[in-house]
């Protein structure tokens, strides 16, 4: 099949005017197609454009997703702050709170804000670029709906959880580490689906724990929690999978826990079998590179005694 190619800015005022048309306010849009076609710029095509329709504006369409965005500060203190997005677009809430973060960081070297009700904010690795911006580092993680099993496990309790840093370079590009805290992401397998190729094992497993490598298959048992990711390292512990559970953990506690947020099975987006919000937690860090050492000298090449 022959591809066809759209240019990027088409796109992007396409995804502006479709949000604007649902409700959302045209700041707030403009920053949801930013961080869409950030991810379809850098290669993360799993969190791009084709979420738009399926994670956005469905979502928004079942009254579970809100197109005004109420961004509260719920406590405060000059490095530190909690903030409530109440179920408005995650994108907006991430944008906002690593803004926070960098503006705290210029005054007191460091800055963390953890969120609660947020929802899907995209692209992870859209926020630490903020920071690198500002000469920062910049961190975040996010929980996510069930869809992973524990070590030795087959019942889908982590989300994908990915833990995201993000570094200045004195190269042309910076250093950017964005990845799930499982082997790969149910966007991956929905790429997989649409494309018509098979998975390699030990991605998914079902309820007997064998691998099942058809996509559409996958998607509809994750769907019907009849079968789950696996962590980094794979199910058992023979490559390593508790190691993919327990950074899953750390960012599953980071994302909730400061925040009095929601966690594990909380995230299903089902109550009673009606569809209910995805109250998801993130955090984000940014570190001012100045406060420890000067970013112009520090690009430059080390002398070796």
């Amino acid at each position: 099949m022959k591809q066809k190619y759209i240019p990027f800015n088409v796109i992007e005022d396409f995804i502006n005017k479709i949000l604007v048309k649902t409700g959302v306010p045209a700041n707030d849009a403009k920053i949801v197609a930013d961080v869409l076609m950030s991810a379809d710029k850098y290669g993360f095509d799993s969190h791009g454009v084709n979420r738009l329709k399926p994670i956005y504006l469905d979502r928004i369409k079942d009254g579970i997703l809100n197109t005004i965005t109420n961004f509260e500060i719920v406590r405060e203190s000059p490095t530190t702050a909690v903030i409530d997005g109440h179920n408005g677009l995650g994108h907006v809430v991430g944008y906002n709170s690593m803004k926070i973060a960098i503006d705290k960081a210029k005054i007191y070297g460091m800055g963390m804000i953890a969120i609660r009700n947020s929802t899907h904010y995209g692209f992870a690795g859209y926020y630490p670029l903020m920071a690198i911006k500002e000469d920062m580092i910049g961190i975040t993680g996010t929980n996510a709906r069930p869809s992973v099993a524990p070590t030795f496990g087959i019942e889908n309790l982590l989300g994908t959880n990915p833990l995201t840093f993000g570094m200045p370079t004195d190269e042309p590009f910076p250093f950017l580490l964005d990845c799930a805290t499982s082997i790969t992401q149910r966007g991956k397998i929905e790429l997989y689906a649409r494309e018509g190729k098979e998975m390699p094992e030990g991605w998914v497993v079902d309820e007997s724990g064998a691998s099942i490598i058809n996509a559409d298959e996958a998607l509809d048992k994750i769907l019907a929690e009849k079968a789950a990711l696996t962590p980094l390292g794979g199910i058992g512990d023979e490559t390593g999978g508790y190691k993919g559970y327990g950074y899953a953990t750390v960012v599953e506690i980071l994302s909730s826990a400061l925040q009095q947020g929601a966690f594990l099975r909380m995230l299903l987006g089902k109550k009673e079998g009606k569809k209910v919000p995805y109250p998801l937690g993130h955090f984000f860090i940014a570190i001012n590179i100045s406060a420890f050492t000067d970013p112009k000298i520090s690009k430059k090449q080390p002398e070796i005694f």
